[in-house]
């Protein structure tokens, strides 16, 4: 840990790092899981949920870019590298052969309510740790990720 004024004692900021960093590693593979949506998704709605999943993508790399900084503001390191993110991220592996937007739908609903139970648990445990800073961060997400599950869960309801 690097030094730093924060009040937060260092055992509280260390527990707060490691959370962050799988966060960040969830973080990096939804924004990488969306992308790959967005280039093959295929059909009648396509324009849509290729919008759709790019405005995912964009918010994800705001995520990460909030958690990885958070974590060096803290006096950690973030671990954000695609090799890490491969190896700690929680989210099931993207299926490579789909096109259908059906079927990304599917697919991407399915990472994203992974990766919103996950966030959850990351405000619950950073607010035991005593980092309301960074349980509010993870607030912040759980919001945003509700929302777009939402807006894809959508494109399968209705009918």
């Amino acid at each position: 840990m690097s030094k730093t004024k924060n009040d937060l004692p260092t055992k509280t900021r260390d527990a707060v790092v490691k959370v962050l960093n799988e966060r960040l590693a969830d973080s990096i593979d939804l924004m990488m899981q969306s992308k790959q949506a967005h280039w093959n998704v295929k059909g009648a709605n396509f324009i849509a949920l290729h919008e759709l999943f790019d405005k995912i993508v964009e918010s994800s790399e705001e995520w990460i870019d909030d958690i990885a900084e958070r974590a060096v503001a803290l006096g950690g390191v973030a671990h954000g590298t695609v090799r890490v993110a491969a190896k700690k991220s929680n989210l099931s592996e993207y299926p490579l052969n789909i096109k259908a937007g059906a079927d990304h739908v599917e697919a991407l609903s399915n990472a994203l309510a992974t990766y919103g139970k996950a966030i959850r648990a990351a405000i619950d445990a950073t607010d035991k740790l005593g980092d309301a800073g960074t349980a509010d961060l993870f607030t912040g997400i759980s919001r945003d990720v509700d929302k777009y599950l939402w807006f894809v869960e959508a494109h399968a309801q209705g009918k």
